[in-house]
């Protein structure tokens, strides 16, 4: 991991407008993701975890552009990503890409998956001749560990697995600095989900890439990431080297996550592991104070009057009025 910012968020927030009801005329606000600030580093890997429903994968679309933050900006190697108009907008983003969660529903079926490689580098006008598009996609192909003599085939025609690395592929193609990980493994056999693990760390070494990895996989986030960064309905309540979370969560949710994480060994298994109950808030009317405290089994007035500030302990940052 180096030294420069790659990436830095600064209190990025995104509410949709949706119809409260079909009968009414009134419309609701979902708070998608509320008050986000961190940075990422060139050359690492930084985890963003938590239930469904969070907010991770708006956040990475948010980082992408794909959607307009309702607050908040990002600055991409420099560059303040609000700022650009259409046009620099779409030179930026030769420099970013994304991995997507499902491999089945991200590849056209009506295309070769040549043609699905080569989307890209056409889209950007990277090279003059087909010929040259041809050695480029064949190039990543093989990179990726698919026979770049299956090009002309159709993605019906390939595994789970091996149309995610397809989908690797051409987020390669235009050497991105930053590549979103999407839940790239979740949807993929377990003997499988090792195989791309591999893959993307092999390729971040080689191509000196920064991944923000989206997951709700506790167990795959420690294999690659560096740092984690927990979130609970659209706010932050930990960041951290990953070793540091794992070794010792303070806030009381990412204690509770990792309890919830299976342990293959019987020996290290709790008869009496401690759950969370109740359901998770709405988004729509998320509680005062502290978004997690109506679940937290360790809440204070305190937590339900006044939200907590993100602020650093023991080397991290931790929003909980009970740490510190």
């Amino acid at each position: 991991m180096g030294d420069k910012k790659l990436v830095e968020v600064n209190g990025l927030t995104k509410e949709f407008r949706v119809n409260s009801s079909i009968w009414k005329n009134s419309r609701a606000v979902v708070h998608a993701v509320t008050d986000v600030t961190f940075d990422i580093y060139e050359g690492e890997t930084l985890a963003l975890v938590g239930e469904s429903g969070c907010g991770k994968s708006t956040l990475g679309r948010l980082i992408l552009s794909l959607i307009e933050p309702t607050r908040g900006t990002v600055t991409f190697d420099g560059v303040n990503m609000q700022s650009l108009k259409s046009e620099q907008l779409r030179t930026m983003r030769r420099q970013m890409q994304i991995i997507f969660q499902d491999p089945y529903a991200s590849l056209n079926p009506r295309w070769t998956i040549r043609d699905i490689v080569a989307e890209p580098l056409v889209t950007h006008k990277v090279y003059k001749t087909k010929d040259e598009v041809t050695a480029r996609v064949q190039e990543l192909l093989k990179k990726c560990g698919i026979r770049p003599e299956y090009m002309n085939r159709y993605p019906h025609q390939f595994s789970g697995g091996q149309r995610q690395r397809v989908g690797i592929a051409r987020a390669l193609a235009l050497n991105p600095k930053l590549i979103v990980c999407d839940e790239p493994v979740s949807a993929l056999d377990v003997s499988i989900q090792s195989q791309v693990l591999n893959l993307l760390g092999d390729l971040q070494k080689e191509m000196a890439l920064t991944y923000l990895f989206i997951s709700h996989d506790l167990s795959v986030v420690r294999y690659l990431s560096d740092r984690v960064c927990v979130m609970f309905l659209g706010k932050m309540c930990e960041l951290g080297v990953t070793r540091d979370i794992y070794d010792k969560p303070l806030h009381p949710y990412t204690r509770f996550l990792l309890e919830a994480v299976p342990k293959p060994n019987p020996r290290l298994r709790k008869e009496d592991k401690n759950m969370l109950e109740g359901d998770i808030p709405s988004p729509v009317n998320p509680p005062s104070g502290c978004r997690f405290h109506t679940r937290c089994p360790y809440a204070k007035d305190i937590c339900a009057q006044q939200e907590p500030a993100l602020r650093s302990v023991e080397g991290r940052l931790v929003a909980c009025h009970l740490v510190g």
